[in-house]
């Protein structure tokens, strides 16, 4: 088997070999490399650290293909937020944001997830965009621009339960999954390089910081499935249903979103479906609903909050 030295340190470099175990997990599985950690080992091919940095990466991406525990889920969505935070700024006013977060904690009791392991946390986003994301755990934003398409609390209401059925549904797991065998073959490549140099550890840690963009990617450029946003807007309905606000808030929304999309932007135009066909499948499945009462305290309550958002 082919190594290389570093001639200015004389470490030891071994990226055929991890290059090879890479290979195997995903043609073999991860106990196939875990064996062979061992009989390379054995053989004297392997030192006894590079077998079990091997046979670390193996446990880390077969541990990424379990259920992730809501605490991990909570702090993979924390990082996710805070590059999302760093993308967007936040809307600086503590009456709306009060607001939306008073309306969402009240949504997120009658979900089917009331509860979260860091509990569910609201943002405005300081952006024209129109879009919203959930990130896993309960952190959700949702833009300006969105918010000026709800004309009463019942739509904003549904903005929010739509981003909680996708928390509920856990769809932000199903992005991440993917982009976390990265993250478990870059921590085993560090478990296992103990003699990397400082060059090589940098460019390790900025594989990771990839893979973390990969994730926020997903939120933000490319979206969930149809069928996940299909199933979070069926959970909106019911959501709303159950704490007293009228599901056509939904559709309402949709409708005033219909007329703002711009072709082409960074919004809910690139990263959803369309609010028509939204619209016919919330129909599809529920039915006509009644027209939003705009109760005058609600209304009041809704327009002072949101004045100048």
């Amino acid at each position: 088997m082919k190594i290389f030295i570093n001639k200015k340190t004389g470490f030891i470099l071994y990226p055929v070999i991890l290059l090879a175990a890479l290979s195997m997990m995903l043609l073999h599985g991860c106990e196939v490399v875990k064996t062979a950690a061992k009989v390379g080992e054995e053989a004297g091919i392997l030192t006894s650290q590079q077998a079990a940095g091997i046979e670390k990466t193996a446990t880390a991406v077969e541990r990424s293909q379990e259920e992730i525990t809501p605490s991990e889920e909570y702090y993979i969505g924390r990082t996710v937020s805070a590059v999302i935070t760093n993308k967007y700024k936040v809307y600086q006013s503590d009456r709306a944001t009060r607001y939306i977060n008073e309306l969402g904690q009240t949504i997120a009791v009658h979900s089917d997830l009331p509860e979260t392991f860091g509990g569910y946390h609201f943002l405005i986003l300081d952006t024209d965009e129109i879009n919203a994301l959930a990130a896993p755990g309960g952190l959700i934003f949702v833009s300006r621009g969105l918010l000026r398409c709800c004309n009463n609390e019942d739509a904003a209401a549904a903005v929010l339960a739509h981003e909680i059925g996708h928390v509920q549904h856990r769809h932000g797991l199903d992005a991440i999954q993917k982009s976390r065998i990265t993250s478990a073959v870059t921590t085993g490549l560090l478990e296992a390089g103990k003699n990397l140099t400082y060059a090589q550890v940098a460019e390790l840690t900025t594989i990771f910081e990839g893979s973390i963009r990969d994730i926020t990617s997903t939120l933000i450029n490319n979206g969930y499935s149809r069928a996940f946003e299909r199933q979070a807007d069926q959970a909106a309905v019911v959501i709303l249903q159950r704490c007293g606000y009228n599901p056509q808030g939904l559709v309402d929304m949709l409708r005033v979103m219909d007329t703002r999309l711009k072709p082409g932007a960074l919004d809910f135009a690139k990263t959803h479906p369309s609010p028509a066909t939204r619209i016919a499948s919330i129909q599809e499945s529920f039915g006509a609903f009644s027209p939003v009462n705009q109760g005058l305290k609600r209304q009041e309550r809704f327009k002072r909050a949101l004045a100048g958002i």
